[in-house]
């Protein structure tokens, strides 16, 4: 899940869901191909909550991602939208007529990050729609690798259509949503309204 501020707001916004879901951040580090940067927050159950704010850079007015994040940011920030983590990007490629673009974060501790993504072009036009990540990496070095906190994903408010969703994902049988609780709500503009997390101190809904 990618929750954008401005930089204005970031550190305080790192700062409150931390607190909210019970364990600290750690700082992601810098998209230099997307003229972003982040803080992640590894959870139980292999997924991970990350803050994304833009950078004073020209590669965050290009950048497909860049761009989406700038946007939710002018708007006052929020949840951006949800990943959908798959092995071969390949067949989403072929579905979606081009080819994905590859993304890089060298972490703090100098380990070069690297990953494709595609479906932000999507997400811009119709924000309930997901997009699209395979990591170039081990399973180990990925942002979801180590929690800090026994906190889960438990459920999701969106505001859209569900089988728009399931006709852009491709249908597949195991569908990731399958494994969350799912409301649907009405609300003038589509995209993921809120999530619900499952905490040691009860249910928290950002």
């Amino acid at each position: 899940m990618s929750y954008a501020v401005a930089r204005d707001s970031f550190v305080s916004t790192v700062q409150w869901i931390g607190s909210a879901l019970g364990a600290g951040f750690v700082d992601g580090g810098v998209h230099p191909r997307f003229g972003t940067r982040n803080f992640i927050l590894p959870l139980s159950g292999g997924t991970y909550v990350e803050v994304v704010t833009t950078l004073d850079h020209p590669a965050a007015d290009r950048a497909p991602f860049g761009r989406a994040v700038a946007r939710r940011a002018a708007e006052g920030g929020g949840w951006l939208g949800w990943v959908v983590s798959i092995d071969d990007i390949a067949p989403v490629e072929a579905r979606l007529g081009r080819t994905s673009a590859e993304g890089h974060r060298v972490r703090p501790d100098g380990f070069d990050l690297r990953w494709k993504q595609i479906g932000l072009l999507e997400l811009l036009e119709d924000p309930q729609l997901p997009y699209f990540l395979q990591w170039l990496v081990p399973t180990e070095e990925r942002p979801s690798a180590d929690p800090r906190t026994s906190t889960t994903i438990h459920g999701v408010s969106i505001a859209g259509d569900a089988a728009s969703i399931a006709e852009f994902l491709g249908e597949p049988a195991d569908h990731p949503l399958d494994q969350i609780d799912v409301t649907w709500v009405e609300d003038e503009e589509p995209g993921l309204i809120s999530v619900e997390f499952a905490t040691a101190n009860g249910p928290v809904t950002i």
